[in-house]
């Protein structure tokens, strides 16, 4: 399935009812009074998060979402019936946001989760309100109260254990090609990845992990660059960051330098971003030559003194298992949901 990861609906809420102007004529009874019924509430907008679906794909198609109003009110006092409300599904992940006011209505973290986003109207008050001692056949009503509108932007944030970051081309499809059963696309080029992709990793016995191949951040990604924000921000949402930094031939900078530009990005885009716990990831190191591989690793591991840094071939699966452990381990002493950054309410 497509991945889509953000979308805007026009959404309102039912109308209430009007009240009723009604006399309660029976036979024998002329005079009887008033008994006009109140209007039914109007329908709520609700949004609620489930397993079932995995993008936004669909709400992409809808332009606007509209509850039902509620009905007006009838004779002998009977209440206009209310309006169901319309439950809209979203995958879990999925932040709602005011549109005009950048206002965070919800991060939709846990199935069946849900928020109220437009509240229905009330019902308006049928004449049977209204009768005084002086006035005993009053013939007014109310209108119900008008729905609420506005629009919401919808952004799916990958919920995934770990984060694969790195340049274009660092190797991070590979990786999860070779962990798990996802098969996002591989060549040798950048920006091979233009959607993120998740793959569960399977440990047997000893349980599993959510890896989410996040697409390859350039330099002035956090201003929006190449592929910018809108993956920049999936990265909030994830427990461990595994830092990819590829030893292959083609790279015209030192592995130390590129490892500080993606740093730089993270902390332009968040600085928060930096306090999450993170291994390094050396990779196609069967394309090191053999006599200077244990001095290129080396200098990274001098130059990242705090950083666990592992040395990885996803073509030979060298350090492969190891990595899967280790990843495992860390993840046993993390809290379940990273707090939510508030970065995603910016266009």
């Amino acid at each position: 399935m497509r991945f889509i990861d953000e979308a805007r609906l026009k959404i309102a809420s039912g109308s209430g009812g009007s009240g009723a102007v009604s006399f309660r004529r029976e036979k024998y009874v002329p005079f009887g009074g008033p008994d006009g019924g109140d209007g039914g509430r109007g329908g709520d907008v609700i949004f609620r998060a489930t397993t079932r679906r995995n993008s936004l794909m669909e709400l992409r198609g809808r332009t606007r979402v509209v509850a039902d109003d509620g009905e007006r009110g009838g004779i002998r006092q009977k209440t206009g019936a209310g309006a169901e409300d319309l439950v809209v599904e979203v995958p879990v992940g999925t932040r709602i946001i005011d549109d005009q006011s950048g206002e965070v209505f919800a991060d939709l973290v846990v199935a069946d989760q849900s928020v109220v986003v437009a509240k229905g109207g009330k019902g308006g008050s049928g004449n049977m309100r209204f009768k005084t001692a002086s006035n005993r056949a009053p013939r007014k009503c109310t209108p119900g109260e008008p729905g609420e509108e506005r629009t919401v932007r919808l952004e799916l944030l990958l919920m995934a254990d770990v984060g694969l970051l790195g340049f274009p081309n660092a190797g991070k499809s590979t990786l999860i090609r070779c962990v798990s059963a996802a098969r996002p696309k591989v060549a040798d080029y950048p920006f091979t990845t233009l959607v993120p992709n998740l793959g569960v990793v399977d440990l047997g016995l000893d349980g599993s992990f959510v890896i989410a191949d996040i697409p390859g951040l350039i330099r002035g990604a956090a201003e929006g660059a190449g592929l910018g924000h809108q993956f920049l921000r999936h990265v909030s949402r994830n427990r461990l960051l595994l830092h990819l930094i590829s030893l292959g031939p083609d790279e015209a900078e030192s592995p130390i330098r590129r490892y500080h530009h993606i740093r730089r990005e993270l902390e332009h885009y968040d600085a928060r971003l930096l306090k999450r716990p993170e291994v390094v990831v050396l990779t196609k190191i069967d394309t090191v030559p053999p006599e200077i591989r244990d001095e290129v690793v080396q200098e990274v591991r001098t130059s990242l003194p705090d950083r666990a840094v592992f040395v990885i071939s996803s073509p030979t699966r060298l350090g492969i298992d190891a990595l899967k452990l280790d990843v495992w381990r860390r993840l046993q002493d993390l809290p379940a949901i990273p707090a939510p950054l508030d970065h995603g309410v910016d266009s």
